[in-house]
């Protein structure tokens, strides 16, 4: 084998172990740009994950412009950083892995916070709540997990409800996982699933399609909603946190919250099992 033969291989070799290493430590993809707080100011604009499609936490309106709760925040923390916001609308199962590799600097979407994704984002301090419930028909009994024995039941994929049903009925359910919250709806709407699991508004949503066909039958839990930024990154983590102490302390979340919620801002709570909201 030649010298240069040698050379290439070693590279090859090197390259490889490097990126092993890399993916192992669950760092960043090779290539992607995850900004700082100060870039993000430098570049005049934040980058920030947000759904599409689920009125009103986040949507993109008939106008083609972001919409809801999540879209004021986002606005507020990009006026709080100085910047022009830069929505990137994301379905459920998308937006983890658009923040971890750097498509967008942080989550203002719908971030349920469950110690399971806190091992793999970091969370803010909480700034929305959300009770989650399965829905059906109002004439059929689904008032627990074991009444949705063989029962075909929706749910978002990878979303809290999705783990919360899992969970619950097990195998005794047969779950079926849909992109998104609105074709979590169209399923139960067309028959395709019997029941589903969704948010506090699927009510709304599903009486503005077919109304006083279907109800809430029971709750799953309440969900609290965080920001979601990449792990040991503390420079967005703490401008986050701040920014939210800010929106509480001066009525700007109150705001918000009864423009889209039309209801007051939760009682949110100092901590969470195993979801630290801060940096270590």
């Amino acid at each position: 084998m030649t010298q240069t033969k040698k050379t290439n291989s070693f590279g090859r070799r090197a390259f490889i172990a490097l990126a092993a290493a890399t993916a192992a430590l669950g760092l960043m993809p090779l290539g992607a740009q995850a900004a700082s707080v100060a870039d993000a100011k430098a570049k005049g604009k934040v980058v920030i994950g947000i759904q599409g499609d689920n009125a009103p936490w986040g949507f993109v309106n008939s106008s083609g412009v972001q919409d809801g709760l999540d879209a004021d925040i986002g606005k507020a923390f990009a006026d709080y950083l100085g910047v022009k916001p830069e929505f990137v609308p994301l379905a459920v199962a998308n937006r983890i892995p658009a923040l971890m590799t750097g498509k967008v600097d942080v989550l203002f979407a719908t971030m349920g916070m469950t110690a399971e994704r806190a091992k793999t984002i970091q969370y803010s301090k909480p700034y929305a709540g959300n009770v989650l419930s399965v829905y059906g028909p109002k004439d059929k009994k689904i008032a627990g997990y074991d009444d949705l024995t063989g029962m075909s039941v929706g749910v978002p994929k990878s979303s809290a409800m999705d783990t919360a049903i899992t969970a619950g009925a097990g195998s005794k359910a047969n779950i079926l996982r849909f992109d998104d919250d609105a074709a979590n709806i169209q399923a139960l709407l067309s028959g395709q699933v019997e029941a589903v699991g969704g948010n506090q508004f699927y009510g709304d949503r599903l009486n503005a399609a077919a109304p006083d066909k279907y109800t809430s039958k029971f709750d799953l839990t309440i969900l609290y909603n965080g920001a979601g930024t990449r792990p040991g990154e503390k420079d967005w983590n703490e401008t986050v946190n701040a920014f939210i102490d800010k929106i509480k302390a001066d009525g700007e979340l109150a705001k918000i919250y009864a423009k889209w919620m039309k209801r007051e801002v939760p009682k949110f709570p100092e901590e969470l099992p195993n979801i630290p909201f801060t940096v270590k």
